[in-house]
């Protein structure tokens, strides 16, 4: 009996001490098969580097204006003139604009308009300017400051740029036979569909003494213009 059950013990020492070793040799099999796959890899990675993903981005053409910040610019405008007393009446004229900077500029103007005729003449049937009189001339050189630079877009693909800017200044003004001392300021709206060319709108007011209905006084005349300048 005693023969039996130490056979017995000894055969399953055997068996777990066989599965033992045999686990063990799995596993070390196992671990080399591990190390040899990543030196694989490795050296795979060494042979060739990561891919690098070019992103295909279409380009934008960008057009940047071409203005230096000194230039010379001429134009031409047309509106209308309220001459005090004497109605609206249309207007054109001509501009030359020196740019100092970005921000500043000095500006040459004449024009020309064609007063009508007041209410005491249309009621008296008097006329108190002969027609050379009624010639409403002016001649001025104002200080230009630029603001709010921006842009405007017409669609989604077009921008031009754009300034608001500010005018005063000093000049002459030939009504009536004579020849007043006028102070002049307004302001007005630029854009610039070229590199070359501008377009205005802008609105003034021409203050000068007169005296022409029998009081002296003040006078107002306000112009509104729309107008093209190119620049050299």
């Amino acid at each position: 009996m005693e023969t039996g059950i130490r056979v017995l013990l000894l055969s399953a020492a055997f068996v777990l001490g066989g599965c033992a070793s045999i686990h063990h040799l799995f596993h070390r099999h196992d671990d080399a098969a591990t190390q040899a796959s990543n030196d694989s890899a490795s050296e795979d990675s060494n042979d060739h580097p990561p891919r690098v993903i070019d992103p295909d981005v279409e380009r934008r053409k960008i057009k940047v204006p071409q203005i230096r910040s000194h230039n010379v610019e001429f134009g031409v405008q047309y509106g209308a003139l309220s001459i005090e007393n004497f109605g609206t009446n249309p207007v054109y004229g001509f501009t030359a604009a020196y740019h100092i900077s970005e921000d500043f500029f000095f500006q040459g103007a004449f024009g020309r308009s064609q007063a009508g005729r007041t209410s005491f003449e249309t009621l008296s049937n008097i006329n108190l300017l002969t027609p050379s009189e009624r010639y409403f001339t002016y001649y001025d050189l104002a200080l230009g400051y630029n603001f709010l630079p921006g842009e405007v877009f017409l669609g989604r693909k077009t921008a031009m740029t754009s300034a608001f800017y500010l005018l005063g200044g000093i000049g002459s003004t030939d009504f009536a036979g004579d020849s007043k001392f006028t102070v002049s300021f307004g302001g007005g709206y630029r854009v610039l569909p070229t590199d070359w060319m501008a377009v205005h709108i802008g609105v003034e007011d021409r203050v000068f003494q007169s005296d022409l209905l029998g009081v002296d006084k003040l006078t107002n005349n306000l112009e509104a213009t729309i107008g093209a300048s190119v620049f050299f």
